[in-house]
């Protein structure tokens, strides 16, 4: 079971729309900590469908499909950010 700390969370090498890799410590930490609490919240929401009698397949497909909607607020913010310094 995952912690909100994100224990057991896929540590990818993050990166900017640029493709500069994100390396703040404090960065790393808040986006480690934000996965960690979406993988137990879903992980929760799972278990919960299950013991409803839900298909554990279907329910994942339907997290796909949030989550592959998702869009971000700071879209137009992104696009007008300059580079980060190396």
């Amino acid at each position: 079971m995952s912690d909100a700390a994100g224990n057991d969370v896929p540590v990818p090498r993050w990166q900017s729309p640029h493709g500069d890799v994100i390396a703040c410590t404090e960065k790393l930490k808040v986006l480690r900590h934000n996965l960690g609490e979406i993988r137990q919240v879903s992980q929760d929401a799972l278990d919960d469908a299950v013991l409803m009698g839900c298909d554990p397949g279907q329910f994942r497909a339907v997290l796909v499909e949030i989550v592959s909607t998702l869009e971000s607020a700071y879209a137009t913010l992104q696009a007008r950010a300059p580079k980060e310094p190396s």
